[in-house]
């Protein structure tokens, strides 16, 4: 098989993992106004969970896919670009950039295609392989036949320009704790860059101006009639959510199948 290496593509965020915790940082930092990509292999573990019991706000529990399916809707709306590949390496071309690379699979010929990504910023999100950071020296542990990528509190690594998210920094194992962190962190590379204080906050009108204060950095005051009209438009989209069970097999561990998209039933 041989390989052709594109010319590179650029972003200011690349995320490698498309999973809770990637799909939630890029939606913070592509409502920053950062020009974000997503690579991910299109296979979320999440998406062998039966049923999701556990995230807030869903008291009934909600279809796993179909949360998956919501969270990456979001960070697409959002401004953020998902890309299929799987991310081989990285590589720091300069102080302030990186190269990213990933394999997309060709389905006809027999070459893979390389795309090439370089960006200011690296958010590992991926569950469980890390090696594509071997080239950057980041600190990483090993426990078992799993690799953490070992990050601060807000997933800064020991590498300036490279975060970490997720089940990969050793988070536990759930949703809303791996949707959480990639929040956090998502809004730390946020802090990290030059862009003024953001907060990301829809208000009503006049609660920052009525008071004779100026609209923070990433704060919107919105009317009454917009207000109205963002409730009716939310309540519509998940009414279309929610009609029907998802249209996918349900998927369960790789091991245990042949099948790529699950157990089907006989």
């Amino acid at each position: 098989m041989s390989a052709q290496e594109t010319d590179s593509e650029p972003a200011d965020v690349l995320i490698v993992g498309g999973g809770v915790a990637g799909l939630t940082a890029a939606t913070f930092t592509a409502r920053a106004g950062f020009d974000t990509i997503v690579v991910d292999t299109d296979e979320s573990i999440l998406a062998r969970n039966a049923h999701l019991e556990n995230v807030p706000g869903f008291p009934g529990g909600i279809n796993s896919r179909r949360f998956l399916d919501l969270l990456a809707e979001q960070a697409d709306e959002s401004g953020a670009r998902r890309e299929t590949g799987h991310v081989t390496d990285v590589e720091r071309v300069d102080d302030d950039a990186f190269d990213v690379r990933a394999v997309e699979d060709s389905a006809i010929g027999d070459s893979d295609e390389t795309r090439v990504f370089r960006t200011d910023a690296v958010v590992a999100a991926s569950w469980s392989d890390a090696s594509y950071l071997d080239g950057l020296g980041v600190e990483t542990r090993d426990a078992g036949s799993k690799t953490y990528v070992v990050a601060d509190d807000l997933g800064r690594t020991d590498v300036e320009g490279v975060y970490a998210a997720g089940r990969l920094t050793e988070k536990y194992h759930q949703a809303v704790v791996a949707a959480g962190h990639g929040a956090e962190v998502g809004l730390t590379v946020v802090h990290d860059s030059e862009v003024p204080y953001y907060h990301d906050w829809v208000t009503p009108e006049g609660y920052f101006t009525d008071r004779g204060r100026a609209v923070p950095p990433g704060c919107e005051e919105i009317d009454a009639e917009e207000r109205e009209r963002r409730d009716a438009t939310s309540r519509e989209r998940m009414r279309q959510a929610f009609d029907g069970p998802h249209p996918e097999p349900q998927r369960t561990h790789p091991s245990l199948v042949d099948d790529e998209l699950g157990r089907l039933d006989e």
